[in-house]
């Protein structure tokens, strides 16, 4: 057996690409007049979409055009990349539509009690993904594939159709992503049916940290950051109803690194919710979510500025773990745990069934040998990895560690 391959990122500045990938990009800039990053013209296509015209409130509008001013803002936006993001503005605004008329025909949506979710929150490349799917393998919790997270709410044309078009779509998308961007998978796993965050929820309400990983938008980044997040996570609440009402679950089971600054509105939304907190040295794993985001950013940008993109994102994550170091304790030792990364790798299944007792739900034998069988067949780095360094990035690593050691010192001495 031959160790998985080590990959070097040599034109993260100036990307290149496939034939095949360069083909696509082109058929994207085709569309890209009839792709404008205008609201008035993103909403007017959601309704000819899906025959609806409520938005619901219409709070969001302000957010929404702080977002496509950021957009504007970017320096050397190709036009494939305006096409991406008019493509992700407009499902989000037609999510919006169908949920408020799912809400209007149902009602008694609002109505199911949530029962308290398991959240994983950490750093990406802190074994949250691995956590998360290894916890989902068995049917003991609901969670949401990629292709629901995008397109949770069915058209009126497509509901009951199998198979279903949401899926379909989906499976061209990966198949996009996967040529334009064939080492991602490296970084992060992406298929149709991948377990996926909330986070995609929370766009939504266009009130998201994922704004940020999408593209280097400082003016959305600092207007995201003076508000407070309760009404989008109370947003969240109601669209994981609306999703257990169409699809089943009895208890979630969510994840992501933004709840990580987010501590006291997490506990405010879900009072009950046991949080599951992972953690790593900041310092690889800076490195590695750089690289992701920086990689990514040929999607839409072309040059790629990644010294500044890095050093903006290291500004945020610490940020973020700042934060977490003085919120940590909101929630209490009866509702939350903290997993250090070597522990997980050390002893995988045992922290299953920790995280399990911790929630009250038995280890049975079923969930056992689920968890047992996504191990065997997905070990970590077995598709490859992704060099990093330093100096792709400009940064330093003393001056990291000097950044990072407050969340070191509380969460890894």
């Amino acid at each position: 057996m031959t160790d998985a391959a080590v990959v070097r990122l040599d034109d993260l500045a100036q990307p290149r690409f496939s034939a095949e990938a360069q083909q696509i990009l082109e058929m994207m800039a085709a569309m890209a007049p009839n792709c404008p990053l205008d609201a008035d013209a993103l909403h007017a296509q959601a309704s000819a979409d899906t025959g609806l015209h409520d938005f619901g409130p219409d709070d969001y509008r302000e957010r929404l055009d702080v977002y496509l001013a950021s957009l504007r803002d970017i320096d050397g936006l190709h036009a494939a990349g305006v096409v991406n993001f008019y493509g992700q503005l407009l499902q989000l605004l037609k999510n919006r539509l169908l949920l408020t008329d799912l809400l209007g025909r149902h009602p008694e949506i609002d109505d199911i009690e949530l029962r308290a979710p398991v959240v994983i929150a950490g750093l990406p490349r802190t074994g949250t993904t691995h956590l998360h799917n290894l916890l989902a393998a068995p049917p003991t919790f609901r969670t949401m594939p990629y292709w629901e997270s995008v397109e949770p709410f069915p058209l009126p044309a497509e509901v009951g159709v199998e198979p279903d078009p949401r899926r379909m779509r989906m499976d061209v998308a990966v198949s996009v992503i996967g040529t334009v961007m064939p080492d991602f998978a490296l970084m992060h796993e992406m298929t149709t049916d991948h377990v996926h965050e909330e986070i995609q929820l929370l766009a939504n309400d266009f009130s998201t940290m994922l704004f940020e990983t999408l593209a280097d938008v400082p003016r959305w980044r600092d207007y995201y950051r003076a508000h407070d997040q309760t009404p989008h996570y109370e947003h969240l609440a109601r669209q994981l109803k609306a999703m257990q009402f169409l699809r089943g679950g009895r208890r979630w089971l969510l994840k992501s690194p933004q709840h990580l600054e987010q501590v006291p509105v997490l506990d405010r939304v879900f009072p009950d919710g046991i949080v599951v907190f992972t953690h790593r040295d900041p310092v690889p794993v800076a490195l590695s979510m750089i690289a992701m985001i920086t990689y990514s950013a040929r999607m839409h940008r072309s040059p790629v500025p990644v010294s500044r993109i890095a050093e903006s994102w290291i500004d945020r994550l610490e940020q973020m773990l700042t934060a977490l170091v003085r919120d940590r304790d909101t929630i209490g030792p009866e509702r939350s745990i903290d997993i250090r990364f070597d522990d997980f790798m050390a002893d995988e299944l045992g922290v299953a069934e920790r995280v399990y007792a911790l929630a009250g739900e038995p280890f049975t034998e079923e969930a056992r040998t689920a968890i047992t069988g996504y191990l065997a067949g997905h070990r970590r780095g077995r598709l490859g990895n992704i060099e990093t360094t330093y100096e792709m990035f400009g940064l330093n690593e003393g001056d990291l560690r000097a950044r990072f050691a407050p969340y070191v010192e509380r969460f890894l001495m």
